[in-house]
């Protein structure tokens, strides 16, 4: 047998597949509250495709963010007697519903963007500021211990 065997532990193709399926029959089975998450998580789905970073960090952040004002509307469809497809349509009617979603998961993407760059410039000008302050503290020890002409 030539190269890498594709059912290794580890490989991670497996849990794909079942996942795919579980989508794939969860779609079968309830195509009204697949259209309402599908529409609510687009911004998710979108993030878990461009994102390459092993373990997907930002598309997490999206689908959190994006997730938690998704609950009300889903809660709104679960909880009424009729769930088909125009009740899911009259949801995302709803301008507040998709503006919420996707304008928290927009935040969340943002949030990913912006947070490491100021928690970078923030450690670099502390940084900075304590090196001032340990030259200036050498300085007098130099020329409190007469180590100015070695």
């Amino acid at each position: 047998m030539r190269g890498k065997p594709t059912n290794q532990k580890g490989d991670g193709r497996g849990i794909v597949w079942i996942q795919g399926l579980a989508c794939g029959g969860f779609v079968a089975m309830a195509p009204a509250a697949s259209l309402l998450i599908g529409a609510l998580s687009a911004p998710a789905i979108a993030a878990w495709m461009l994102d390459r970073v092993p373990g997907r960090p930002v598309a997490r952040v999206v689908f959190l963010c994006g997730a938690i004002p998704g609950v009300r509307p889903l809660l709104a469809f679960w909880n009424l007697n009729v769930a088909d497809a125009s009740t899911a349509f009259a949801l995302l009617s709803d301008p507040l519903v998709l503006v919420s979603a996707w304008g928290a998961a927009a935040f969340g993407w943002l949030m990913c963007q912006i947070l490491p760059l100021g928690v970078r410039g923030y450690l670099e000008i502390t940084n900075s500021a304590r090196s001032v302050l340990l030259r200036a503290e050498r300085e007098t020890l130099i020329r409190a211990w007469g180590l100015d002409g070695q």
